[in-house]
């Protein structure tokens, strides 16, 4: 069985989560909080970096969210999330790319950092500043994927896939956070409450952390 070390709020984690729920493939999780920085976890992981999976009986260990979707993708047939021509599959990965590093740069970063990571580590209150300037960034991705499901009834295509995972996994922690103002995003909303109603998703809905409580729209699938 392989085990999960993930952390709730990690996008990353919530990403592989994910995809390891779509193709069906079990595992036992494992709460880390990254900070901490425990010589057992840097020695699976020496980023310190959520998340990472383990299969001890067979010695086997996986880190880095990417590479552990794509190890899937290679050895799960059941749903596949890189699919489509060799032109839909650059695509994918485009996407991928630019939720994992962009949004989360732009958006999802900072508010860990200001409403999560100040509060529960360093004891300390945000600065609107940094916060007002990742809500406005929050606005232009979602016109982004406003723009996507315009032409598109998934983000990178005729399916859902990988792309679709990535940036519902951001956008999942961003809600939370409550850093996200759906107002004017339509067809963004659309395409997340129709994820969000997908049983994958259903036990990040559910999950909360301490302390932190998330807006009320955050777990309502009409929302």
């Amino acid at each position: 069985m392989w085990q999960l070390y993930q952390f709730p709020l990690c996008p990353f984690s919530r990403k592989v989560r994910l995809l390891l729920s779509e193709k069906g493939v079990g595992y036992d999780m494992w709460r880390e909080n990254p900070w901490e920085g425990r010589d057992e976890f840097l020695a699976l992981n020496p980023t310190g970096r959520t998340p990472v999976l383990h299969d001890p009986a067979k010695g086997v260990t996986l880190a880095d969210s990417r590479a552990i979707c794509e190890y899937f993708e290679e050895t799960v047939d059941k749903n596949p999330m890189i699919n489509g021509t060799a032109t839909n599959r650059a695509e994918i990965r485009r996407l991928v790319a630019l939720f994992d590093e962009n949004f989360y740069g732009d958006v999802t970063a900072p508010l860990l950092h200001e409403r999560m990571k100040k509060r529960l580590v360093y004891r300390q209150s945000p600065d609107s500043r940094v916060l007002r300037e990742a809500m406005k960034l929050a606005h232009e991705h979602l016109y982004y994927i406003d723009h996507l499901i315009d032409h598109r009834p998934w983000l990178a295509g005729p399916t859902m896939s990988l792309a679709d995972l990535a940036a519902a996994a951001q956008i999942s922690v961003a809600d939370y956070l409550g850093g996200l103002d759906w107002i004017g995003h339509e067809q963004a909303a659309g395409w997340y409450s129709v994820f969000k109603s997908r049983p994958s998703f259903r036990p990040l809905l559910a999950e909360r952390m301490e302390v932190i409580q998330p807006p009320s729209h955050y777990a309502d699938v009409n929302a």
